[in-house]
């Protein structure tokens, strides 16, 4: 039988895109809520056939995360889902190994036909949503660090957690973050994430 991994810690969202793949392909689903349970997972109980991973649950990070996963579960594929990432975001998800980008807006339908495509070998990737526009007109310009970064903040971790996320510098972190709050025109931190989530950059 077909095993998959769903990480995603809205467990209403989880629960049902698990339950519509094991009532409509028959699938067995296996779940968990952070990408910490689905490293541990993959360990343990995998390689899974497929991993499907939320973008914004807690530990993800891009590319640190992402990596990390695909390693862990090769040679099987992983994908990513999300309800918030921008084409950008999405573009970036295939460049680093990705083996499909799901919009959580996507039909039943159509995503059990996602995951069957990546199952059988190929790489799912919704061309009308990865060629809409990625930033409202009045967004700035960030780069893919500054946004694991934005990530971070709107997460609400600290400079400390954010640097052992991504594997740098406490220094670092600060200085994007100094670099954000000028770009965004942002009065802290947290009216930085808050920003960000409106300018649809994380």
């Amino acid at each position: 039988m077909t095993r998959i991994l769903i990480a995603d810690d809205h467990e209403l969202v989880r629960g049902a895109i698990s339950t519509y793949l094991e009532n409509a392909s028959g699938f067995e689903v296996m779940q968990c809520a952070d990408l910490k349970a689905a490293l541990g997972l993959i360990t343990s109980e995998g390689p899974f056939d497929l991993v499907l991973l939320d973008f914004t649950m807690p530990g993800m990070t891009l590319p640190e995360g992402l990596t990390k996963t695909i390693q862990a579960n090769a040679p099987a594929p992983v994908a990513m889902l999300s309800g918030t990432a921008t084409p950008d975001v999405a573009r970036r998800v295939l460049a680093t190994g990705a083996k499909g980008f799901l919009p959580k807006t996507m039909a039943p339908e159509t995503l059990i036909s996602a995951v069957r495509h990546i199952l059988a070998g190929d790489t799912y990737a919704p061309l009308r949503f990865l060629e809409s526009e990625s930033l409202r007109p009045d967004a700035p310009r960030l780069t893919p660090r500054e946004r694991d970064v934005l990530r971070g903040l709107s997460d609400g971790k600290s400079n400390k957690e954010i640097a052992r996320d991504l594997d740098l510098q406490e220094v670092t972190i600060k200085l994007h973050v100094k670099t954000l709050s000028r770009k965004l025109n942002a009065r802290n931190r947290t009216h930085a994430a808050m920003l960000g989530r409106d300018l649809n950059l994380i």
